[in-house]
Formats: structure tokens, sequence, C-alpha cells
């Protein structure tokens, strides 16, 4: 079953050079964020660039169900008056956030410390997803959670009534823990505090301290220890959301891998905490010049100019970069089958429990298209055919999930023979002008017949 109900396969075949602008849309991981704080903000939150893809907009729904006004003024333009810190209403009916691992699990933290019910549910791959990794924590600020068998959802979860402050460390690399556990902490008396071993995403980091919180981030033997102030009045605020610099790797890695390609990807986000799949292509040889670096909307951004690189040469990617490009494994096997050499990805067990188990996904997948693959538990091995050299010519899986979709699609547009997915739909949730903005750049995609 497609993440929209009805599937959509699509093929890509051999294309000529990708020329052009790729203006790819608003980092997601800031849309949700900048909803959710919006909503706990007291006033009104002017929002540009915000990513319309359907898990952002299921995340916007759920903020009104909690009370909080949103309204689209235009493209990407969104206003949301918020109710304040603790001040979120008991929803009316469940909340359906679709495919969004990161949308249920931050909505969750921001919930947990109000007093009030609320019952998730998403579609068929969410319902897979484990959520005990966020209710763990917090049940300790005194929030109860009853889901069904393994943590999973449906699951209904009632907010502390007199919550606590806590101090957790994270077991795993999770951004999307990191920050249920800071939100839940935002409507708790006193500190709390997280400990991450390993440096995850820091947008929560930055937005809260945007809004008006206090917050601070130690650099000690532990790892990061960061300290959040509970119950502080959060300000509105202007937020430009930048380019996603996940969506950004699909155009840059298809520009890589096809003969002749040259384009520009504009504002794309170059966080540090988001920016380990550009260090390894440049590792492996990429061309990719990073122009005018500045600073919008509080987060870092440059000009992606990007060249066909076809003497990129297979690597070894450190495990401890995993954290900062966990979304990105799923293209970069693609642009290893068309490296020459060996590329070597450990400590990914975390692909296992996205959207999909994303590296049996890609595993199966390329060993369709004729690409030679190893893979345990925690590791994903490509062997590069070098440039040209996948034969292509099958069917991948998808497993509604829009990463394999479009990783897929990208190597179709390279490979000798045409590639097709069973199902394209799930693209919508994060990338609703993947189709037209790689047709515009020449990228020969095609719907096929149900």
């Amino acid at each position: 079953m497609s993440a929209t109900g009805s599937a959509q396969p699509m093929t890509a075949r051999k294309s000529g050079p990708l020329v052009g602008t790729a203006a790819v849309p608003g980092d997601k991981s800031i849309s949700h964020r900048a909803l959710i704080f919006g909503a706990m903000a007291v006033g009104e939150t002017r929002i540009s660039g915000l990513l319309e893809g359907q898990d952002v907009l299921d995340t916007a729904k759920a903020m009104q169900a909690f009370g909080a006004t949103v309204i689209r003024q235009g493209q990407g333009l969104w206003s949301v008056q918020g109710v304040g810190v603790g001040g979120f209403r008991e929803p009316s009916d469940v909340i359906d956030c679709g495919n969004s691992g990161t949308g249920v699990r931050l909505i969750m933290g921001a919930m947990a410390t109000t007093p009030i019910t609320a019952t998730f549910t998403g579609d068929a791959s969410l319902r897979k997803r484990p959520m005990g990794r966020v209710t763990d924590p917090l049940a300790l600020f005194g929030t109860q959670a009853f889901g069904r068998k393994g943590g999973r959802l449906p699951m209904t979860v009632v907010g502390a009534v007199n919550p606590v402050p806590v101090r957790y460390a994270l077991p795993v690399a999770s951004a999307q823990v990191k920050s249920a556990v800071l939100l839940a902490g935002l409507n708790a008396p006193g500190q709390t505090v997280v400990i991450e071993k390993e440096p995850t995403r820091d947008h929560s980091e930055r937005m809260l301290m945007g809004f008006g919180a206090t917050l601070t981030v130690e650099k000690t033997a532990e790892g990061n220890v960061i300290t959040l102030t509970g119950q502080p009045e959060l300000r509105p605020q202007t937020v430009a959301v930048p380019r996603d610099p996940s969506s950004a790797a699909f155009p840059v890695c298809a520009a890589l891998i096809v003969e002749g390609s040259d384009i520009v990807v504009p504002g794309v986000s170059q966080n540090l905490t988001r920016n380990g799949l550009y260090l390894t292509l440049v590792e492996m040889g990429a061309e990719i010049e990073f122009q005018d670096p500045r600073t919008e909307g509080g987060e870092p951004v440059a000009d992606l100019h990007v060249r066909f690189s076809g003497a990129m040469q297979g690597v070894e990617v450190p495990p401890e970069r995993a954290p900062s490009m966990i979304d990105e494994y799923p293209i970069l096997s693609v642009v290893a089958a068309f490296a020459t050499g060996k590329t070597v990805m450990r400590g990914i067990r975390e692909l296992r429990v996205k959207e999909s188990d994303r590296i049996d996904a890609m595993a199966r997948g390329l060993e369709a298209c004729g690409v030679t693959v190893e893979e345990d538990e925690d590791t994903l091995i490509v062997h590069g055919m070098g440039a040209g050299g996948v034969p292509g010519g099958a069917t991948a899986r998808t497993f509604i999930d829009h990463r394999i979709a479009m990783s897929f699609l990208v190597a179709g547009m390279a490979a000798r023979a045409p590639i097709s997915v069973d199902d394209a739909s799930p693209i919508l949730t994060s990338f609703p002008i993947f189709e037209s903005l790689m047709s515009g750049l020449g990228a020969a995609l095609s719907r096929d017949a149900r």
C-alpha cells in the first residue's frame, strides 16, 4: 500500500547532461520545528520557505488540533498563532502523523508535560517504527504511553500532571529523541539535561535559543551536555527556513553520476550536524564548489556548484559520521555504485528502523541492478562499477520510503538500462517537486501505467 493510498510506479532512463538551477524545497527538520515551536510561543510566528510536503502539512494539522492557529498565506509562507508553553488543549480526534517519524516523536515530546491526552497514528510504515525510544524517556517526566506490542502506533499518550525535570543520556544518537526530551522539558520546572555521546543535528537547540529559551551546550568527556531551563515564555519569531541538504542530495548526486552535468543548488544548509554526505562526496573526488557561504535564518548556507565527476573513488565512511548523514546513506550507496572501488559504510544500524529497513532495501535493489553488495546488521558495502558501469534494468521496491524511491530513480538516470520503482508516491512526503525539478534539469522520468 502506498503512502497516498495507490501505488505510482515510475521509471528513470539514462539522461543527457543535467543542467540548470535546482531550487530544492525548505529543510524538513527545520520546517517541523518552526511549526511546533511557533505553536508553543505566545504570539504570531511567521515562517517563510516552509516545506509543503505531506509530512510537514501533517504537523501543521496537528498543531491546529492542539489549539494553535496555523494559516498558509502563500507559497511557503505560514503564520502560527501560538498558545504558549503548557497551553496545548486536548485534541478532539486522533492525530495522524502520516509517514513522519520526526513529526510524531517531536509532537509527543511537546505535549508530554501538559495534563492532556492524545492518541497518535500514522501510515503503515510509521506504524511499524519503534516509539519506545521516545516514550521511555518521556516516562521519566511522569508521562504515560499505551501503544501496540513493541511500543508501536497507534499509541495514546497521557501528559504528566506534575512533571519533574530529568537528566537523560541518549542511548542512541538520535536528534528526534533529543528534541522530544527538550520539548518535554519546556513545561517541567527546573533544569532538564540531555547528554549525547555523539553530536546529532542541532536545529532544536538553535531554534529554542532563538525563541528565547535559556539553553546551554557544554562539551565534556561524556559528550555534549545540553541544559534547558524549564517554563520559559517563548517569544514568537520570524523564521526563514533554509533549503534542505537531504533533498539537495538527490540533484547533487544525480549531477555527479550523469555524464556532462553542471548544476547549481542555491541556499543549501551547511549545518555541521547535517553535512556528512557532502564531506564524504568530496573525499570520493566529487566536483562540488561551496559558493557564497552565508547565514540565513540562523543557519549557515551556501550555493553548491556541482559537475559530473566520472573519476570518483570508493571510500570508507567513518562510523562517527553517521549521525550527520543518516538520511543520506541510500543516495550515497547509489553514488558508490558509480564510483571505482569499494565504499564501506559502517555504524548505520539506525537505518534498519527508518521508514523502511534501508540497508536491506538498498542492498536488494542494487543487487537487482547488477551491483555487488555486502551487508550485516550495522554495515553496507558497495562494490563500485565505475562511471556508466551499472547495468540497471530492474524494478526496485520502495517499501513506502521516499528516500529509497528517489535514490533508485537517480540511479536510473545514469545506468545503462532503465530503473523503475514500484511506487514513487511516498516522495510527496518530503520532496513534492522532485519529479518536476529533476525533469526541468533534463532527467528522463516517466510515470508508468498502473
